[in-house]
């Protein structure tokens, strides 16, 4: 295996592994502070005690959380100097400015903070404190706005120049409101939405079954999860369909590929499954619904879409021969896995709110039995939409501009490759597997009593 084939490898499971825990940072910082400024304004001394309680129980998961999502993601830095010098190299008057600002105006906002947060109870006024936790929401999102800033040049460059062999930026605010960012910011925030609100679910779900003296405080939080997980579902599916129209313009071949659509069609299918034929550049067989592609792009039932085949003849005269096809199996797969875990996400919490809403948590107690093994289900989700957005710009690290195979750092050896790529993964799957046991320990031996009712 080459340096080229086991650094993509490296990044792509280092970058998972860090990608395991950002949603939950994004969607539970806008859960706290919620929470928080419900204490606040409260007036009802049952809810005010009960309510403070469940902030530092969800408060601690999110700082199990947070410690996890900063020691992954500092590595990732390093792939850019160690394996793809390259691409920093090409890349680094552009890509260097919004990982500046995200480590001056994000990243030191959150954790100082998050410091002032955890040691300012009882030191700070309810309403000072509860401002803190809304610094640390917005520096959360602020965070992920700029990584994707950087991420989304990568998809569609806009204010630069070529210079002397580099990439230089030649319009900041062009980078900052290229549209691009605006699709996938929006996704990422509602999927970190989501992701939080599951699991708060879960969490709620076990508490209820396994802790009766927790019982009320918990049926709260199942309604509040539940319908904090809705509103981000809700923005996952729209948002994730503008981008899709979107990606017409701006990638129509990773679009074509999501549905394998390997000829121009008018209307175009949507295949449902499909036997992809990578070597022939077809479809052996497959189940599609005529034109629901076309109206998932151009909203009515008629619409051109360019196919694989004829996409990868107008890039060969454009860029030169060449494949510029992606994982087009990978990405169709991915697509619909991903498709199929929201919908599943979503059946499960509708049943769950109801029930909550209803004041009958345990009508059904099977389901909350099983809510904690779904817990997986927004994770799986998340990774193979962020395959979908990563795989789906290749043969490209930047698309147009440079090619990954042009990206690697050119003295780079198989060897060096391997050794950090498994120690990397070993160290992490320690530090994942430390990080779940001690929230397993935490929510099963913490307690959220509500005196109110004598229980």
């Amino acid at each position: 295996m080459e340096p080229l084939l086991l650094s993509r490898w490296q990044f792509a499971i280092t970058t998972t592994y860090h990608f395991l825990f950002v949603p939950i940072t994004l969607g539970l910082s806008i859960f706290l502070a919620l929470l928080e400024t419900c204490y606040v304004r409260t007036c009802k001394p049952r809810w005010k005690a009960v309510s403070r309680r469940l902030i530092r129980f969800f408060g601690t998961l999110f700082l199990i959380n947070f410690a996890m999502g900063v020691v992954t993601g500092i590595v990732q830095e390093f792939h850019f100097g160690m394996n793809w010098s390259e691409y920093s190299r090409f890349m680094g008057d552009i890509f260097g400015a919004p990982l500046a600002m995200e480590a001056l105006t994000a990243f030191f906002l959150e954790s100082t903070f998050l410091g002032i947060w955890v040691f300012g109870w009882d030191r700070l006024s309810e309403k000072l404190h509860c401002a803190c936790i809304w610094i640390v929401a917005i520096g959360s999102n602020l965070s992920a706005f700029w990584i994707l800033v950087a991420n989304s040049f990568m998809q569609h460059p806009v204010g630069f120049a070529v210079q002397d062999g580099r990439a230089v930026m030649t319009d900041f605010l062009a980078l900052i409101t290229n549209h691009y960012v605006v699709g996938e910011y929006s996704h990422t925030l509602f999927s970190g939405i989501a992701t939080a609100g599951f699991v708060i679910l879960a969490a709620s779900a076990w508490k209820i079954l396994h802790d009766e003296a927790s019982r009320y405080a918990f049926t709260q939080t199942l309604k509040a999860g539940a319908l904090f997980t809705m509103i981000g579902l809700a923005g996952v599916m729209g948002s994730g369909h503008l981008h899709a129209q979107y990606l017409a313009e701006a990638n129509p071949m990773k679009l074509s590929s999501m549905e394998a659509l390997w000829e121009t069609a008018d209307p175009a299918p949507f295949a449902i499954v499909a036997d992809i034929n990578e070597e022939k550049s077809r479809n052996d067989a497959e189940l599609a619904v005529p034109g629901v592609f076309s109206f998932m792009l151009y909203n009515k039932p008629s619409g051109e879409v360019k196919g694989i085949n004829q996409l990868q003849q107008e890039y060969q005269k454009i860029y030169g021969p060449g494949d510029y096809r992606p994982d087009v199996r990978g990405l169709f797969w991915s697509f619909r896995i991903m498709i199929a875990a929201g919908a599943l996400m979503m059946l499960i919490t509708i049943a769950a709110g109801a029930l909550a809403f209803l004041g009958r948590p345990l009508a059904c107690p099977w389901l909350l039995r099983i809510l904690p093994f779904l817990l997986p289900l927004p994770f799986i989700a998340n990774s193979v939409g962020w395959y979908i957005a990563e795989a789906g710009r290749q043969p490209w690290i930047v698309v147009g501009l440079q090619r990954t195979a042009e990206a690697v750092s050119p003295n780079l050896t198989a060897g060096e490759v391997w050794l950090t790529m498994i120690g990397f993964t070993v160290l992490y799957l320690v530090l994942a597997a430390i990080a779940l046991y001690i929230a397993l320990r935490y929510i099963r031996q913490t307690t959220v009593a509500d005196e109110g009712r004598n229980v």
